[in-house]
């Protein structure tokens, strides 16, 4: 399967550049997964498409402020992007520029109370392992939240006013390098909502990675490799989905991040277990789902790993069709832009709209 069958037509002025005032005022395409129907909503209307025992899984990871910028001793400027701790004070980054940030350099960031950086080695992926060196009394962590900034993807332009809208408002465990976007909509007053009508709320960690900003080079679908990324599901977690599974609800994962763990960790009968690790797991058509149901997640770059899942839960020339239709409908993509709902059953016959002419 070629990569280039994921690619669509995106005119640059539907990539949201900044989060909507409110976060459920966002457009939600609901799309049939049986079908291919679909129909135009707003994120705040999701609890009419969602019914008492369904549940719902969310994944709680918090963006890290791991973007430094510093200057190398001959004044020159250096940024970093934080990617994962590795043992004695040392992590794994991408540096910019690369070719100027050598095994041996060291980088001040910040004026006062400055963070030392002291690069320690170059890897053939690009990559640099770095030792961070604090001012005195002060963590690494602690460092990092006072000159760190959260990192954007490289198609959003300009800095956000408010950091905490690219944080989802459950956020809580600190370790990703991106936001898992599909949560970017729930406002704690829509969950409140959800959980008052019976959908069962679960949460679980999946930190995103580096891959999230790499694209797919490959010609071909079945060579790419994708990064590994670290995930936990708790006990509590596994046994409010598996119940509602038993029940007969539905189990809709909110993000590519969410529908990889689960999974990763579920066995052939779309039993939950908890546990953690590392998961590198690709899901791309012809994958067979165990563990979900139903997906809600945003309008994804051509030819990425994300929109290849999508496809694989809705088919390829439908998933290709409802994105037609969201350019159509001028739709916002990509991080701060609007969602898809993909259910089944969740568009009754006589419901759907058509695609505006080509």
């Amino acid at each position: 399967m070629r990569v280039d069958e994921f690619d669509y037509d995106l005119p640059p002025e539907l990539i949201a550049q900044q989060p909507l005032a409110r976060r459920d005022a966002s457009r939600l395409m609901v799309v049939d997964r049986d079908t291919g129907r679909w129909l135009h909503a707003r994120f705040r209307d999701l609890p009419r498409f969602l019914r008492a025992g369904d549940c719902l899984v969310l994944n709680d990871t918090r963006v890290r402020p791991a973007r430094l910028y510093g200057r190398r001793p001959t004044g020159g400027q250096v940024e970093f992007l934080l990617l994962q701790p590795l043992d004695g004070g040392r992590w794994l980054a991408l540096a910019r520029p690369g070719r100027r940030v050598r095994p041996g350099t060291e980088v001040v960031c910040g004026e006062e109370r400055p963070l030392r950086v002291y690069v320690e080695e170059a890897r053939d992926s690009g990559e640099r392992v770095i030792r961070l060196e604090p001012p005195p009394g002060e963590t690494v962590d602690e460092t990092l939240h006072r000159l760190g900034r959260v990192p954007l993807p490289p198609y959003i332009r300009a800095e956000l006013e408010d950091p905490e809208r690219y944080q989802t408002v459950y956020a809580r465990e600190e370790g990703s390098v991106a936001a898992p976007t599909a949560g970017l909509h729930f406002t704690p007053e829509l969950l409140k909502r959800l959980q008052d009508q019976g959908v069962r709320i679960a949460y679980l960690t999946l930190h995103v990675g580096v891959g999230t900003f790499r694209p797919v080079t490959a010609e071909r679908v079945e060579e790419h490799q994708m990064h590994a990324e670290f995930y936990r599901v708790e006990p509590a977690a596994a046994e409010a989905i598996n119940a509602a599974r038993a029940a007969g609800g539905r189990v809709i994962a909110v993000g590519t991040t969410v529908t990889r763990t689960l999974e990763t960790v579920a066995a052939a009968g779309g039993t939950v277990r908890p546990g953690s690790g590392w998961t590198d797991l690709f899901i791309y058509p012809g994958y067979r789902f165990k563990a979900i149901d139903g997906l809600i997640t945003n309008f994804h770059l051509p030819r990425s790993t994300l929109i290849m899942l999508v496809a694989a839960l809705l088919g390829k020339e439908q998933t290709l069709a409802a994105y037609r239709e969201a350019v159509a409908r001028r739709y916002r993509f990509f991080s701060f832009g609007d969602a898809m709902l993909i259910l089944p059953g969740a568009v009754p016959a006589g419901r759907e709209e058509p695609a505006l002419p080509e």
